[in-house]
């Protein structure tokens, strides 16, 4: 066809006689195979995404209510030595920290409950006589109390010879340690995430504009601007975006419920009574829905807004 043929048709296309009809059709297929794929794609992502928020709520709310509980207790080890009365000893050292200001209980392991708390690591049927074993007492700090710790570890130094007391901040270190770095893992995984699903969208939107560049190239021709082909695009990437994050957030929201089902379901038991002391209730509590729902909405977002910067960036390198 010549230049002027072109021209002439151009014209005729941009001043038509007569209204041209409206089709209800979209410049991008709904129901390609690449856009299912997507679908899959954003679903899995945003599973993923959810199960790495509720693990790092779990984590931090475990590691908060150890802090809390280990931070109320300290812990008095009567060391036995030679000629000393250890159990004496131990009635002595619970009656200093009992009269001691911001101390509201304590408690002295017997010798039985000491040796009990080894089994774990020694195995059960041990004679642990010869064994230099100290004896504990357990001493809760009073609720909204602060007790000079140093000023009780001196008395305990002065009056009960082979008792030391531990606050346990090496515990709460190591714990505030693990928690911070669970989440920075979790931090770095979301970001992960989202950059695999900005990927996608980006080939995603490329295929879709190769597939239908016949279109693309006649609405250039008759003087379509690059905003409206882009608004297309991004409105069908955001309906993707928002069916795939409704299926992936959906099914790690109900993953959490199960489990938090499961979690009640088998409390008492040993299992049931381990992964709590773990993990808490292994409930991500309403926060954490709030945030998958939040991440759904993001990825959505993400989502349209990648395919629609694709489409200008495409669209102007054609231009």
């Amino acid at each position: 066809m010549t230049d002027y043929r072109m021209a002439e048709f151009g014209t005729a296309l941009r001043a038509p006689a007569e209204p041209l009809p409206h089709f209800e059709t979209s410049l991008v297929p709904r129901n390609s195979i690449s856009g299912r794929a997507l679908v899959a794609v954003v679903a899995i992502m945003t599973f993923l995404a959810s199960l790495t928020t509720g693990a790092a709520i779990l984590v931090g709310n475990a590691a908060g209510e150890w802090q809390s509980d280990i931070s109320r207790e300290v812990t008095i080890q009567v060391a036995p030595a030679q000629g000393r009365d250890l159990d004496a000893a131990v009635e002595k050292a619970a009656a200093v920290a009992r009269g001691f200001p911001g101390i509201s209980e304590t408690r002295p392991y017997s010798k039985e409950e000491s040796a009990k708390l080894l089994e774990p690591w020694l195995g059960s049927g041990l004679s642990l006589n010869e064994l230099p074993v100290p004896r504990l007492i357990v001493v809760k700090i009073s609720a909204n109390a602060a007790p000079d710790l140093a000023q009780l570890r001196r008395v305990l130094a002065d009056q009960v010879p082979g008792a030391m007391l531990d606050d346990h901040r090496g515990w709460i270190d190591r714990m505030r340690a693990m928690a911070g770095t669970a989440v920075a893992a979790g931090i770095c995984i979301l970001f992960l995430v989202f950059a695999a699903t900005i990927l996608s969208v980006t080939f995603a939107t490329r295929g879709a504009m190769a597939t239908n560049k016949a279109v693309i190239e006649v609405l250039h021709f008759v003087g379509a601007k690059n905003g409206f082909i882009a608004r297309n695009f991004q409105h069908h990437f955001l309906l993707l975006g928002l069916q795939g994050g409704a299926i992936g957030g959906g099914a790690a929201m109900t993953l959490f419920a199960l489990a938090g089902i499961a979690s009640r379901w088998f409390a008492g038991t040993p299992g049931g009574d381990q992964t709590s002391a773990l993990f808490g209730s292994f409930s991500v509590g309403l926060a954490g829905y709030i945030a998958v729902l939040v991440q759904v909405a993001l990825i959505a977002a993400v989502t349209a807004l990648t395919s629609r910067r694709t489409v200008n960036r495409t669209l102007e390198a054609i231009d």
